[in-house]
């Protein structure tokens, strides 16, 4: 099962990047740099990628910006739910690509655009993120498409991965799960 580190400013700092980075290596696979508030996110980008592609990770990603992905050579980008006509682009540009979905119809697109997974969130209840679908729309959606789905939202224990993993989701992502 993919374990999918998300990270946001409470789980990473950049005064302890490489601490921090080997921590989250310990746990997961796959790593996003997401910050959504940070102006200078073009620096912090640049640091994320050379610092984490000194460690085990079978996939760094960055958040929603394509062409900064190409350019830090990161491999691949993770796309926001109203991100689907930048699939064939960010594909077009070599990029393992990502989306956000929250429907059978998002992810019945995001297979047509040629996104290569999708997360399908929430799953369990998570802040501000709405009325969780729960691991049996996860399992029926799972048996419906060949794309890998990654489970995300109130992923926080081994309890809840269990679960997913039972579901046929292909891994799990999480902000909370990883952090300290």
């Amino acid at each position: 099962m993919i374990a999918y580190a998300i990270t946001d400013p409470s789980t990473l700092d950049f005064h302890t990047l490489d601490q921090d980075l080997a921590h989250f290596s310990q746990k997961a696979e796959m790593i996003l740099y997401r910050d959504k508030q940070e102006k200078n996110y073009h620096y912090y980008a640049k640091q994320f990628i050379i610092h984490a592609k000194s460690f085990s990770f079978d996939k760094v990603l960055l958040h929603a910006k394509v062409d900064l992905a190409v350019q830090l050579g990161a491999d691949g980008v993770h796309l926001m739910s109203t991100q689907f006509d930048e699939i064939p682009r960010a594909k077009a540009m070599g990029l393992f690509v990502i989306i956000s979905t929250h429907s059978a119809k998002e992810i019945a697109k995001a297979i047509l655009l040629g996104a290569d997974m999708v997360t399908l969130s929430p799953i369990f209840a998570s802040p501000n993120k709405g009325i969780p679908k729960g691991v049996g729309v996860l399992k029926e959606l799972v048996s419906q498409y060949s794309i890998p789905i990654i489970a995300l939202g109130g992923i926080l224990s081994s309890q809840e991965i269990a679960q997913c993993k039972k579901s046929g989701a292909r891994g799990f992502a999480s902000i909370r799960y990883f952090g300290h």
